[in-house]
């Protein structure tokens, strides 16, 4: 019911949403937060930030308010509210906040604190110079994810106006700032955000980088793995780490992180070959390098395990380096961009074919497929794309003496591809025009 409301919801949301909210919206991510802030931030102004921190959100939201302001069936919306929770047979009233995993949760919080962006431009223009900064402009910005965000220029506008007006805000709505984790400080002593660390060092220069607890929270789930993964084999451990590699060194390859990633693959060595040397606590150091570690790409070190095909046969898999990841300036979406505005729909299918073209990054036939069949999938005629998914298939089966070249595949929707074995269907290689 939650999912019906939302299809009707979201475009609401989305087209009242403040410009520069990234948190739980269509099209948008922490990638484009950041870039947010280096846009605003690398400006010889602003030089304070104000790092907001709203105390439980989703716990906290005035019912009142929502009940009030949400644009959506009321007694529906107070049924989600009021129904409580359940925790050790117990029954538990909820008096206030948004339903514990709904998926219209977020966006209830987004409705909650949309219109802060529009109140700070409406007090502090950006193209505006104002008297009492003795004709200079004032340089407030916000940039939000989820329920934090931050502003700046002065230290003394910050703590004298901007925060209170904060507070006015969040207050009407059931919420407040948490007094631990709101605080001021200087763009040159930098701040965390989103797992990055922003920065302007003395030269002038802005440099976003993986935040020092972000690198150790990484490091010690991987130290934990490979103490849990005593009894694995290599080709297991590798399976297991390699997903949380490649997943970490995207998240960071839009920042400043090469020296970043070398030193995280030294630190995974190190406890690689802890584990090693736990498990072979009898060894040589040799004997060790021959079993775990082969020359492959240039380099001397790299872990490896032998492991089979669904066929049986023999191969070996290698561990991912993080410093393989390509570091790529992240292409921020447009500010008021919406993704339901026919005005805006040309612009995210480019968007979208990127982010399509970046996600075969490594597999050139799935680029060579995806880009042949001009991104649709030949069965219904439709997108594919990173929501919809895709499965490869052989128009001639392999059972039947089919090659496994790119000239004998194609990308199908799965549920296209379910259909064409279902029902016995051919499907033929065709360029897309």
């Amino acid at each position: 019911m939650q999912a019906l409301y939302l299809l009707a919801l979201d475009p609401v949301v989305e087209t009242t949403a403040d410009n520069n909210s990234y948190g739980f919206r269509q099209q948008r991510s922490c990638a484009d937060a950041i870039e947010q802030c280096f846009k605003t931030l690398s400006k010889p102004n602003p030089q304070w930030i104000l790092e907001g921190d709203i105390k439980s959100c989703f716990d906290r939201i005035s019912h009142d308010w929502l009940l009030a302001h949400v644009p959506m069936d009321r007694a529906i919306l107070q049924k989600w509210l009021k129904a409580g929770y359940m925790d050790k047979h117990v029954l538990h009233e909820t008096m206030d906040g948004t339903p514990q995993g709904g998926i219209i949760s977020p966006a209830l919080s987004n409705c909650a604190l949309d219109g802060l962006e529009r109140l700070l431009k409406e007090k502090f223009p950006t193209k505006k110079p104002l008297s009492s900064f003795g004709g200079k402009f004032a340089c407030v910005n916000l940039i939000r994810y989820a329920d934090d965000f931050i502003t700046g220029r002065t230290k003394e506008l910050l703590e004298g106006e901007i925060k209170p007006l904060v507070e006015q805000f969040l207050q009407e709505r059931g919420l407040e700032l948490s007094p631990a984790k709101t605080v001021i400080t200087h763009v040159e002593k930098g701040f965390d955000f989103l797992g990055q660390n922003v920065r302007k060092y003395p030269n002038g220069k802005l440099l976003i980088k993986p935040s020092k607890k972000n690198i150790k929270t990484f490091l010690d789930g991987i130290r934990g793995n490979a103490k849990a993964a005593l009894g694995m084999s290599a080709a297991d451990l590798i399976d297991w780490l390699n997903p949380k590699i490649r997943g970490w060194s995207n998240y960071h390859r839009h920042v400043v992180s090469s020296r970043v990633f070398s030193r995280v693959d030294y630190a995974i060595f190190i406890r690689l070959w802890q584990w090693a040397r736990r498990r072979h606590p009898e060894k040589s150091s040799s004997w060790l390098k021959q079993k775990y570690f082969e020359q492959h790409g240039g380099k001397s070190w790299t872990f490896f395990g032998e492991s089979c095909d669904d066929e049986g046969r023999p191969h070996n898999v290698r561990l991912l380096l993080a410093s393989s990841t390509p570091i790529q300036r992240h292409t921020k979406v447009k500010s008021e961009a919406n993704p339901y505005d026919p005005v805006y729909e040309t612009y995210f299918e480019k968007r979208e074919g990127d982010h399509m073209a970046e996600t075969f990054r490594g597999t050139r036939t799935l680029r060579f497929l995806w880009k042949f069949q001009g991104g649709f999938c030949p069965v219904c005629n439709t997108k594919i794309t990173p929501i919809t998914g895709w499965r490869i298939h052989y128009c001639v089966p392999r059972v039947r003496g089919g090659s496994t070249s790119a000239e004998n595949r194609v990308l199908l929707h799965p549920e296209c591809h379910d259909r064409v074995h279902r029902q016995h269907l051919s499907v033929s290689k065709t360029a897309s025009p």
